[in-house]
């Protein structure tokens, strides 16, 4: 079992920024893409970020392309979401998610998927 625990969330003013952290520990870190998903209170979780298991292949979700960036560290089993130029839109529960397959994690719909905790991340307007 792959497990998630995610870290550096908090309170911050629009406009400013977070770097999210995801500490995996169980399995083979660099077997598994990862992923940044989040949900806000009312609406489903949705995919904000993926990261294929060697960092050749990336996808954002529309609303985040261009002020966050995802990236991964094998090494240190850690995958990492920098949220710059926040929104109030922003706000909500971010969770790290691994899937064997990277496709598997973007759709959701095959693999096991292994998730965080969660961390929440509030932007102030």
């Amino acid at each position: 079992q792959l497990q998630l625990v995610e870290s550096g969330g908090g309170l911050v003013q629009a406009g400013g920024s977070l770097r999210l952290s995801c500490a995996a520990s169980g399995r083979t870190f660099s077997s598994y893409a990862m992923g940044w998903f989040r949900q806000a209170p009312g609406k489903e979780r949705e995919l904000v970020a993926a990261i294929n298991e060697i960092s050749i292949r990336t996808t954002y979700a529309d609303p985040v392309k261009g002020r966050f960036t995802i990236s991964r560290d094998n090494a240190k089993n850690t995958v990492y979401l920098q949220m710059n130029s926040l929104k109030s839109e922003d706000t909500a529960v971010y969770y790290c998610a691994g899937n064997l397959g990277f496709q598997s994690l973007v759709t959701g719909q095959r693999g096991q998927m292994y998730w965080g905790q969660g961390t929440q991340v509030t932007v102030s307007s």
